[in-house]
């Protein structure tokens, strides 16, 4: 197989994913433990990027000035600062972790 036809067929298998959720039922939806789950979905997503960039290089698993930045935006989220004092914050000690280092 080509790359165009694997993208190609990745295009068609999404497109009729899209379309069978139009024609489903709404009642299917309308569950309340499906509801809870659709919620948590995004969540566990964007934990597991923010996980492997943190953590990995290629193939390899690092500790670098970027696990510094995490911990400094764990701590801030856990603070409840406002969102741009996490990013900022993450984004300094990571720098500075750097310079050090």
């Amino acid at each position: 197989m080509t790359k165009w036809l694997v993208v190609v067929v990745t295009g068609v298998i999404c497109l009729a994913l899209k379309l069978l959720g139009h024609f489903a039922p709404e009642r299917w939806f309308a569950h309340p433990r499906l509801q809870r789950v659709n919620a948590l979905v995004p969540i566990a997503l964007l934990s597991a990027l923010v996980v492997s960039e943190a953590f990995v290089t290629k193939t390899r698993v690092v500790l670098d000035h970027r696990v510094a930045g995490l911990a400094v935006a764990l701590a801030a989220l856990w603070a409840k600062l406002p969102f741009p004092v996490v990013v900022l914050g993450a984004a300094v000690t990571s720098a500075l972790v750097v310079h050090v280092h």
